[in-house]
């Protein structure tokens, strides 16, 4: 799901810098020191699902995992995802580092979302299932949004990626579900060696 270098405009490309800047100066803000090995952790994480690509046109899809980023990390998912985003960058070339902010963006906007819209129903009791159930709902979630934020890109780049856009969105309803398997197990795995990972006062 990384776009290269050249293929977004410019409007877009210096908005979601910007975005990209001020979300991770607010996660490196909120990120205790206790939390800098979880980062690290789910930054490799992240770097290592998304190393297999397919190629859809100008852009790829692929295992994200920043829906378990941002249902542990909260708001430190966006300098986890801008860190591993850069070393795919630089040492693969994926993506590229003039739209290094613009896919921080599409990874790390999904991956806050599903922190404030599932992790308090984690912090709860619940049977195994019916937690299994709301991190596959979260995993899930965050690849649909990366994918409607990046055929958005494309869109209002270029109207001519139309089709590609579309192709994006259609090729990425399988990861959805794969993602949301992947992390609904993490979550019923973490949550059983690791109980207090999702209680309330942890963010």
């Amino acid at each position: 799901m990384h776009i290269a270098d050249g293929v977004v405009s410019l409007p877009i490309l210096l908005t979601s810098t910007a975005v990209a800047a001020g979300g991770v100066g607010i996660g490196l803000r909120k990120t205790d020191l206790h939390q800098i090995p979880q980062v690290a952790v789910l930054t490799a994480g992240f770097f290592i699902a998304s190393l297999i690509h397919i190629p859809v046109g100008p852009g790829q899809v692929h295992l994200l995992m920043n829906g378990l980023t941002g249902l542990i990390l909260g708001w430190a998912a966006f300098p986890a995802l801008l860190v591993a985003l850069f070393l795919q960058a630089l040492l693969f070339g994926y993506g590229g580092i003039t739209v290094l902010g613009v896919n921080t963006v599409n990874m790390a906007i999904p991956a806050i979302g599903c922190h404030y819209l599932f992790r308090n129903l984690l912090s709860r009791q619940h049977s195994q299932r019916v937690t299994f159930m709301i991190a596959c709902c979260a995993g899930a979630t965050a690849v649909a949004a990366s994918g409607v934020l990046l055929a958005a890109t494309l869109f209002f780049s270029n109207r001519e990626f139309t089709g590609v856009a579309t192709a994006i969105l259609i090729a990425h309803l399988p990861v959805m579900a794969v993602e949301g398997v992947l992390t609904g197990s993490a979550v019923v795995f973490l949550q059983r060696v690791l109980p207090d990972l999702f209680s309330a006062n942890k963010r």
